[in-house]
């Protein structure tokens, strides 16, 4: 039974959208990583050179770890699949042992380290979209 004032379609709502939120920056972040050897020299000039700094590297990484955990146990709560659990870990890692590693000794490590990892945990959003969306449970706030 649900609490009183509790909407399961707001929560179920609000997870798809951290879902997409997450699967869309975490790509993003792929794509950052993947190209910012290339773009290094541009970013600044066009006023955008807060990219490739590491502090905002490591803040976008930790935002991206809780959120992606926080939307794939919302997910797993729902649709009691682990799948997504399975590109998300390794992503993680991935995403942690990058940030780690030195990008003025170890530059193309770096990149591919957190590319992939970018790359797999927006696969883990996407795949705890998909596990979610045929999920309904009939109750009280049921429509048909």
């Amino acid at each position: 039974m649900n609490e009183p004032g509790s909407d399961p379609d707001t929560s179920v709502s609000i997870t798809r959208v951290a879902d997409r939120v997450g699967a869309t920056a975490s790509f993003l972040c792929a794509v950052h990583c993947a190209l910012l050897p290339l773009l290094v020299a541009v970013l600044p000039a066009i006023g955008l050179g807060f990219l490739a700094d590491h502090g905002f590297e490591r803040g976008f990484v930790v935002f991206a770890v809780i959120l992606a955990f926080s939307t794939m146990i919302a997910g797993f709560r729902r649709h009691h699949h682990l799948r997504a659990f399975w590109f998300l870990i390794p992503g993680v890692l991935l995403l942690l042992t990058g940030v780690v590693i030195d990008p003025d000794h170890a530059g193309s490590l770096h990149a591919v380290l957190l590319a992939s990892g970018g790359t797999l945990v927006a696969l883990a959003h996407l795949i705890n979209l998909r596990l979610g969306h045929g999920v309904h449970v009939h109750d009280a706030y049921c429509r048909h």
